[in-house]
C-alpha cells in the first residue's frame, strides 16, 4: 500500500487532547484521524437523509392502504374465479 504524508497544524493543547483520545481508544492519532475521515459524515448529506426518511414515514400508511385494499381485491378475484370454476365443474 502506498502512503502520502498529511501535514496538519493545530495547537499544542488541540494536538494533546487528539493524542490522549486516540489513546483511549486504543489506537495510534494517526489511526484515530484516518477512521474520523473515514466515518465523517457530511451534514448535507444528513439532512437529505432526513427528508427522505421523514417522507417514507408520511407515505408508509398510504402505501398499507393500498395493499389493504389489493388484499381485498385479490380475495374477491380468487373467489369469484372458485366460484366459475366451481359452475363449469358441475355442468354436464
Amino acid at each position: 500500500m502506498q502512503t502520502a504524508r498529511v501535514t496538519v497544524l493545530m495547537t499544542p493543547e488541540r494536538k494533546a487532547a487528539l493524542e490522549a483520545t486516540a489513546s483511549g481508544l486504543g489506537v495510534s492519532t494517526g489511526e484515530y484521524i484516518r477512521l474520523a475521515v473515514d466515518n465523517y459524515q457530511d451534514p448535507d448529506e444528513d439532512a437529505l437523509r432526513i427528508a427522505l426518511t421523514e417522507q417514507l414515514i408520511e407515505a408508509i400508511p398510504a402505501m398499507q392502504a393500498d395493499l389493504d385494499a389489493m388484499a381485498v381485491s385479490i380475495a374477491s378475484a380468487r373467489a369469484a374465479i372458485g366460484a366459475a370454476l366451481q359452475s363449469t365443474a358441475t355442468r354436464p
